[in-house]
């Protein structure tokens, strides 16, 4: 196997032997072969598009079948198995349709009749196999793979809430298509920055799922000491299964509780007015194998970000929609089953003080107060405003991200969103005049709220957004942080800072383009850093 699509990727290279994720080679395999048959129905769909025939539920599919293969979702060969067989099934079914007659190679793939055959076939549609011999245009590539699959995860969530766009299926589909073509550098850099303009509206798509279904987010006090009683615990991203859970256990005696990315969930008016909504538990997806050991209850897992579960809890947890994990119980949205394991066992045996953090400060809480911020602003009370924002891991370095904000001056106020929050989110860093200087915006894709408040300041101050007293400094670990980068240099954001490391499979020359057109640099330490921002 050969894996770098995430940032804790073996020796900062690549996984050659077992992914340090948990993937198994096997899996692996199976996952470039998923991508090379979505890639062949991409390229009937692009030739069916051109003929007015758009099937909704290949659409669906294909987005599915992307998000399957990012990092932390299904580790489950059967499953990959059964994807890999439907893709080409629609295909075929697709090209019938559209009278359409495409004969690539990907195209008229057929797959093996044995998993074991099927394995081997994955085998020769990997990275070094199947891109570009030149590793630059090979990097370029993977880039635009990469983004594609952050895009097709935080549009399959905006279809589960029923928004969905036909402009971010066609670009899907024929950058996958395009992905198998010759193509040249400009035409690649071309695509990635489209790519991440159709994240920018997927996160828009899914943003106005979550607020229109739950309500826009209210900054909310969440404790993080547990009541006693029966308890879930759900980790993940998905409001919706949240949501679904909170209503069937209902009246059951069993408290539900938050983990990693879904801590903003309780911002959520229509999600906050549970009773039995009590508290968040846990820190980011990294430590879940120790938090899950401790949990009392039942544990549901949603989307991405599981961990092999060790045996202690095994038994306990559970996964739906597109996450999976073998031997691990796969529950559809019949929640059933985790709450008869949370009725089994112990739960909390006493109530605890633990102390609370502060979220729900999306971008209509922070722009109902934006003429208090811009007075603070042009009164010298807030000097600069900083995103210290992305995914948090295990790899070392890490703790800059906890330095850093601990050092950013009092005068300034620190925005942050997604699991990389979880290195500071505690932290007490008090207020500047009523406007507390910690603001969680949410989770991963509310990356589009922070653009619409930066845009909106922008508005305010009449200046564009680099000129703004603002600076990014971000945090990867996996594909949808990649779409979001591609998202924040296509509106032309320069200045970012990234971290730990810069991504694997990023070339010195993609690099210094990177460098050279957007001023993207590594961070360094947190005193040098704040010295070269501030000053």
């Amino acid at each position: 196997m050969f894996c770098n699509q995430c940032e804790q990727t073996a020796k900062g290279t690549g996984c050659t032997k077992i992914g340090v994720c948990g993937k198994q080679p096997e899996v692996a395999a199976l996952q470039d072969l998923l991508i090379y048959a979505l890639q062949g129905l991409s390229q009937v769909a692009v030739q069916a598009r051109a003929k007015s025939v758009s099937d909704p539920e290949t659409n669906r599919f294909v987005n599915e079948g992307v998000f399957s293969t990012l990092t932390n979702v299904d580790f489950d060969p059967a499953r990959f198995q059964v994807l890999i067989r439907d893709a080409v099934a629609r295909r075929e079914a697709l090209k019938a349709r559209a009278s359409v007659n495409v004969d690539s190679p990907a195209a008229t793939f057929v797959p093996a009749a044995t998993l074991e055959d099927m394995i081997a076939q994955g085998e020769q549609h990997g990275i070094a196999e199947a891109l570009e011999s030149h590793e630059d245009l090979r990097s370029l590539k993977q880039i635009l793979i990469y983004g594609l699959k952050g895009v097709a995860a935080y549009a399959d969530h905006a279809a589960i809430l029923g928004r969905e766009d036909e402009s971010v299926y066609e670009f899907v589909q024929r950058a996958l298509a395009k992905s198998l073509d010759q193509l040249g550098l400009e035409e690649l850099i071309g695509l990635c920055m489209e790519c991440g303009q159709v994240n920018l509206k997927a996160m828009e798509l899914l943003d106005g799922g979550n607020t229109g279904t739950y309500g826009h987010p209210v900054p909310t006090e969440v404790p993080l000491g547990p009541k006693k009683g029966k308890a879930i615990l759900v980790s993940g991203h998905d409001l919706k299964d949240l949501a679904m859970l909170l209503e069937q256990t209902a009246g059951k005696g069993i408290n539900i509780y938050t983990h990693g990315e879904m801590l903003p969930c309780h911002g959520y008016p229509e999600l906050k007015k549970h009773a039995h909504f009590h508290g968040h538990y846990g820190t980011a997806w990294q430590n879940q194998q120790k938090e899950f050991a401790e949990f009392p209850g039942a544990i549901l897992m949603t989307t991405n970000c599981i961990q092999k579960p060790v045996e202690s809890y095994k038994g306990n947890i559970f996964t739906t929609g597109l996450v999976g994990w073998p031997g691990v119980a796969h529950v559809g949205k019949d929640f059933s089953q985790v709450i008869a394991k949370a009725l089994e066992m112990p739960g909390f045996t006493a109530e605890e003080d633990k102390g609370s953090v502060l979220t729900g400060f999306a971008r209509n809480a922070v722009l109902g107060v934006a003429d208090k911020v811009i007075a603070a602003v042009k009164g010298g009370d807030i000097r600069h405003f900083f995103l210290v924002a992305g995914c948090d891991g295990a790899k070392p370095g890490r703790n800059y991200y906890t330095e850093f904000v601990e050092k950013v001056p009092g005068d300034c106020v620190v925005l942050t969103l997604a699991c990389g929050k979880f290195r500071f989110f505690d932290k007490k860093l008090g207020d500047i005049g009523g406007i507390p200087r910690l603001l969680d915006v949410g989770q991963c894709n509310d990356a589009y709220s922070a653009i619409q408040i930066a845009v909106a300041l922008a508005g305010a101050f009449g200046c564009g957004v680099n000129d703004l007293p603002l600076s990014m400094v971000l945090s990867w670990y996996e594909q949808k942080a990649v779409a979001i980068l591609l998202t924040l240099l296509s509106l032309g954001i320069k200045g970012i800072r990234l971290g730990p490391s810069l991504p694997a499979f990023i070339t010195p020359n993609v690099l210094n383009v990177l460098v050279e057109n957007f001023d993207i640099k590594p961070i360094t330490t947190p005193d040098e850093d704040l010295k070269a921002i501030l000053g």
